[in-house]
């Protein structure tokens, strides 16, 4: 667990100075919501893979495939880093948050603010373009899965994607539309 200062682009609703945000085991975030939704298909394109060769997932259901595998493999290799269903997604530098604003404002996504958070918790670094579209074989999901967490070939280049739990303070909001 650590504490470290990041950046946010607030794309919910807006955050006010104080707020804290607790995200643990008992804590989760919209992601969560999203694909507990999409359990009963998920369990169904498993259970039935001959039903859904031909078929290209909806996108909610291709992102159920792939998270539930990514969390599979997160709690099963990899614990001490922060559940992408339990997390905050923020960036090290302010530049980056304002690349994810401007990206999260083209695809006509309500954006509100650029905060800077206070985090006591875990934290991981990854690639964000290894986060795959969900397969529909399970065995295809866990082996992407496991390449997104093992984080090898790590380099300047990536789309950086940082995931932080625990509580966080929004200690200061620096940009707002």
């Amino acid at each position: 667990m650590c504490e470290l200062f990041v950046y946010h682009a607030v794309t919910e609703k807006p955050m006010h100075i104080g707020q804290h945000i607790l995200f643990n085991e008992n804590h989760y975030n919209g992601v969560w919501k999203r694909v507990n939704e999409k359990l009963d298909i998920v369990k169904d394109i498993y259970k039935n893979s001959d039903k859904y060769k031909n078929i290209v997932p909806e996108h909610h259901t291709s992102v159920a495939l792939r998270e539930l595998a990514l969390e599979k493999v997160r709690a099963d290799k990899y614990p001490n880093y922060p559940s992408r269903m339990a997390c905050l997604y923020v960036s090290k530098t302010f530049e980056e948050a304002e690349k994810w604003f401007d990206y999260f404002v083209s695809l006509g996504r309500p954006t509100f603010q650029i905060v800077k958070l206070k985090v006591s918790g875990n934290v991981f670094y990854g690639d964000a373009e290894k986060c795959f579209d969900g397969r529909l074989t399970e065995q295809e999901n866990l082996i992407l899965a496991e390449k997104y967490w093992e984080n090898k070939d790590f380099n300047d280049s990536l789309i950086m994607e940082m995931l932080v739990d625990g509580d966080i303070e929004v200690v200061e909001i620096i940009k707002e539309i």
